[in-house]
């Protein structure tokens, strides 16, 4: 029996971890150096302004949803935001953060599983023309990527999955606004950051 004969198909379970989330992801350039906004999101990740940014992002995404899909896909709230401890290094910053929604019927589920990242902007390649010396050091990238899920049950169940990327994308962006302003103008609040 050779290598090839002894391979089989992985079952549908094992891969059920990630079905029903959505890839989702965005990303702001600072007018920060590395170093200050490193320092900043960590005052930020214990100071509650990142649990108040995750609330106002995931109502204005079901709001969007609500105004396109209908009352049902509404009937959902933040119940929660979890939040890892930051991983850096000399040129990455990273928080583990999870949005915990509680559903129509009760159910508590995670509706975003994602990574929090700032890097300097020599590596965030922001423009392939532009030499390192140029990106400079005073640009930083803050980035978001991971997986939304919406609610499941009825409520969630046949939402067209186009326009759920778009009011979940809608609340990401919401929320690095927010996270952005707060890392560029520490005295102002999450809430001075979008019109």
């Amino acid at each position: 029996m050779g290598l090839v004969t002894a391979a089989w198909l992985v079952p549908d379970l094992w891969t059920g971890a990630v079905t029903g989330r959505i890839a989702v992801g965005s990303r702001v350039l600072l007018d920060a150096s590395f170093a200050a906004a490193r320092a900043r999101l960590a005052v930020l990740a214990s100071d509650g302004m990142l649990l108040e940014a995750s609330e106002v992002a995931y109502g204005e995404g079901i709001t969007g949803l609500v105004q396109v899909a209908g009352p049902a896909a509404g009937l959902t709230r933040l119940a929660g935001v979890r939040l890892g401890h930051l991983a850096d290094t000399d040129d990455c910053a990273d928080i583990a953060l999870q949005w915990e929604a509680i559903s129509a019927d009760g159910k508590l589920f995670t509706a975003l599983d994602a990574d929090l990242m700032l890097v300097p902007a020599r590596r965030a390649r922001i423009d392939p023309s532009q030499t390192l010396a140029q990106a400079g050091d005073r640009i930083t990238a803050l980035a978001l990527a991971g997986g939304y899920r919406p609610q499941p049950g009825p409520a969630g169940a046949g939402l067209d999955q186009a326009i759920v990327r778009h009011c979940a994308s809608a609340a990401i962006r919401s929320f690095l606004d927010r996270v952005a302003g707060a890392l560029v103008h520490p005295a102002g609040t999450a809430g001075t950051c979008r019109p």
